[in-house]
């Protein structure tokens, strides 16, 4: 959506923390890349990400980690190219009714959302959500609309902090791939 309304001033950063589904990140990158054609820097920060997480057994712990390093990466990688003067989010409704009271009501936080909340200061970029208001059904009929492919539109949500809340316990490389083996069964 974005691309169409901008063209090529657009650059996406795809910040791979290694918690994605079996073959994820590779898809991800191949839609980008080959199928739309839309610019991508495909940053693997894998190691860094499963190093920050190593003996954290806490799920609201990983989040927190997660967030961090998710916006410490995206600002590294920043620092080394054309610095782009907003960041675009395709963050839906359910995330921020989990992590905040919209309307500053009473409602609880259910979880934190590495995605919700804005961006910190020293970053000094303008936050663009247009899809904030809108829920996980609603985004898959506007990708329809939009002819979107299937393989965007009809794929299970991707958590931000990926399969790391999904891990009991410590993460480690081993229970990840479990896990990734019984998702790709389960999903089938």
């Amino acid at each position: 959506m974005i691309h169409e309304a901008i063209g090529d001033q657009l650059t996406c950063i795809f910040v791979d923390h290694g918690l994605m589904r079996q073959s994820e990140a590779a898809e991800v990158v191949a839609l980008f890349r080959g199928h739309y054609n839309i610019p991508l820097v495909h940053v693997d920060a894998s190691d860094a990400f499963l190093s920050a997480l190593d003996g954290v057994s806490d799920p609201e712990t990983k989040r927190k980690t997660i967030g961090r390093l998710f916006v410490e990466t995206f600002e590294a990688r920043r620092r080394s190219s054309a610095a782009p003067s907003s960041w675009r989010k395709a963050r839906s409704y359910p995330d921020v009714i989990e992590s905040v009271s919209f309307t500053g009501g009473p409602s609880v936080t259910i979880k934190s959302h590495h995605n919700v909340g804005g961006l910190p200061e020293r970053m000094n970029m303008r936050l663009v959500e247009p899809l904030r208001m809108l829920f996980k059904d609603e985004v898959r009929a506007l990708g329809r609309e939009l002819g979107l492919s299937e393989a965007f539109v009809g794929a299970p949500p991707v958590p931000g902090p990926g399969l790391a809340i999904r891990v009991p316990g410590p993460i480690t490389r081993e229970k990840l791939d479990i896990l990734r083996r019984a998702d790709a069964i389960l999903s089938r």
